[in-house]
């Protein structure tokens, strides 16, 4: 099958940042008085929006200014966490850079909200940019829907079926398969095991393992 575009998945996919994630989200549930451990907050929020996040750690449905002003509080914690060891998925920027060579277009869907785009994007470096992106503060259903990669590759102006997500979480190998996408599993907080699926065309630690593999090469671009 022909390919026009690449999606990827930031936290965990670009960015190595989830063990930063754990530590925000243990910091704010100590705040709040909130047992749970990291593992298990992960497993139930990761890829899911700010909002839903809120509702799964609270036990509960929050007004929503209340769960945004909480999502503010821990996504602050976070970013003062990381800053100070950001760093991309290893071969990330270089990949991503190749990929736009070859005529692909490229595009981020992710929960993350305005303020982590806006921040990892900033560190990032990319050149080119993305064509578009799409955050969980959009009004968008988060993952296993597929509404936030569906919305990009709207954006732009790929066919479902001609676009393979990179995604390092189950939630999100899941809504590339309700989406109609082909996926690419980055094993950077799971397992091959636990992102497969018959969409799985390939399942890597990071973006070096798939320089050293040629798999821009053997893709079948489809040129506009």
């Amino acid at each position: 099958m022909k390919t026009e575009a690449l999606i990827f998945d930031m936290d965990g996919t670009m960015v190595d940042s989830m063990p930063w994630h754990a530590k925000s989200w243990v910091a704010f549930c100590r705040r709040h008085g909130i047992q749970m451990e990291a593992a298990e907050i992960l497993a139930r929020t990761t890829g899911r929006t700010g909002v839903e996040c809120m509702a799964e750690v609270f036990g509960r449905p929050l007004a929503e200014a209340d769960a945004l002003a909480f999502v503010h509080e821990k996504e602050e914690i976070y970013r003062a966490l990381f800053a100070a060891e950001f760093r991309e998925v290893a071969g990330f920027t270089a990949f991503a850079r190749h990929a736009a060579a070859r005529g692909l277009k490229l595009a981020v869907g992710t929960a993350g909200d305005k303020h982590n785009i806006a921040f990892v994007m900033s560190r990032l470096g990319m050149d080119p940019l993305p064509l578009a992106i799409v955050g969980g503060d959009e009004g968008l259903s988060g993952k296993p829907t597929p509404a936030i990669f569906l919305e990009a590759a709207r954006r732009i102006g790929a066919a479902p079926e001609r676009c393979i997500v990179f995604e390092d979480a189950p939630f999100g190998i899941e809504a590339a398969r309700r989406g109609g996408m082909r996926a690419v599993a980055v094993c950077s907080t799971h397992s091959a095991e636990e992102l497969a699926g018959p969409h799985v065309i390939a399942a890597v630690r990071h973006y070096d393992e798939l320089a050293h593999s040629n798999f821009l090469e053997m893709l079948d671009v489809a040129i506009a």
